[in-house]
């Protein structure tokens, strides 16, 4: 029995193209998030030594899934410190994953946040240009969302309109 290129998890595989390098077989979780169905899961941590593999079909598959996650803490830093062939690292960022249904905006334990939600803040934020700092606990009402930047929204704190950084907030 072989075991899934990506988490060595040795359930039924399936193949998986992984364009235009090759194709890997993986397990059904790994396979759909490849297709774009990807969840907060413990599963993913599987990602943290697949990306450092030497087969470069594999590294590809773990760079773009990581990259898909990458408003997570964990696949931010990983994206941080990762290092891979400019030729490699050029067809990972040629065929992004979509992620179906998400809006990208995620609060620092991974729930989705949405237009006019309430958050509070899990850190002291010094804020620029304004000359104080955003205490922890400080509840942020009817918060908006960054269009074209999944990882910031804005919201009001001290009557000043700041933008807030989705890994520093929670959901409330």
């Amino acid at each position: 029995m072989s075991e899934c290129a990506l988490c060595s998890d040795a359930t039924p595989l399936q193949a998986v193209q992984i364009a235009p390098l090759g194709e890997i077989a993986v397990c059904a979780t790994c396979g759909a998030g490849l297709a774009g169905q990807i969840a907060p899961d413990p599963h993913w941590a599987c990602l943290e030594t697949a990306i450092w593999s030497e087969d470069p079909v594999v590294q590809v598959a773990a760079y773009r899934l990581v990259h898909a996650m990458r408003i997570e803490a964990w696949a931010s830093d990983l994206l941080d410190t990762v290092w891979m062939d400019p030729d490699l690292l050029e067809h990972a960022q040629a065929h992004p994953i979509a992620v179906a249904g998400a809006s990208g905006h995620r609060d620092s334990n991974g729930q989705p946040l949405a237009q006019g939600d309430t958050v509070v803040l899990v850190k002291d934020l010094t804020v620029k240009g304004a000359n104080f700092t955003a205490k922890r606990g400080t509840a942020v009402r009817g918060i908006s969302l960054v269009q074209d930047n999944p990882e910031h929204i804005e919201g009001r704190v001290n009557d000043q309109r700041i933008v807030i950084l989705t890994r520093f907030v929670k959901k409330s």
